[in-house]
């Protein structure tokens, strides 16, 4: 059965997609720890990021890097804290997230709610600075 970001990746589930190439998919996490939160995964579903090959999780990283670099144009932040959790969905997944100190990245805090008016307007934010 394929994983909710393969869903999300063939568009069977609406996302605010950042960026897509060939082999990654960048989109805003609905549930946010903080505004711009984004998940980068690869569209080949794996459950550990660290099963992918060496050139597939270099190649993730570059793409990541890209996705980080519009984020940090795009929020008044002192660096985009990056994290790998990856047990709440079996596809390997990376969390980039605008933060001004450490414990703005503590998947404890509460989550942030936006509306879909808010999410586009975030996500337009972001893809201006690609």
């Amino acid at each position: 059965m394929p994983s909710i970001f393969s869903k999300i990746i063939q568009g069977e589930i609406p996302s605010y997609t950042i960026l897509e190439d060939e082999q990654f998919f960048a989109f805003l996490d609905i549930s946010p720890v903080n505004e711009g939160h984004t998940l980068v995964v690869p569209k080949v579903e794996i459950d550990y990021i660290f099963d992918l090959e060496d050139e597939k999780l270099a190649a993730m990283m570059a793409f990541a890097k890209k996705v980080a670099h519009a984020l940090k144009l795009s929020f008044e932040c002192n660096r985009i804290g990056v994290t790998v959790i990856g047990l709440e969905v079996p596809h390997a997944h990376i969390h980039l997230i605008p933060i001004k100190q450490e414990a703005d990245m503590s998947f404890s805090n509460p989550r942030k709610s936006f509306s879909p008016e808010q999410f586009k307007e975030i996500q337009t934010k972001i893809k201006a600075n690609l």
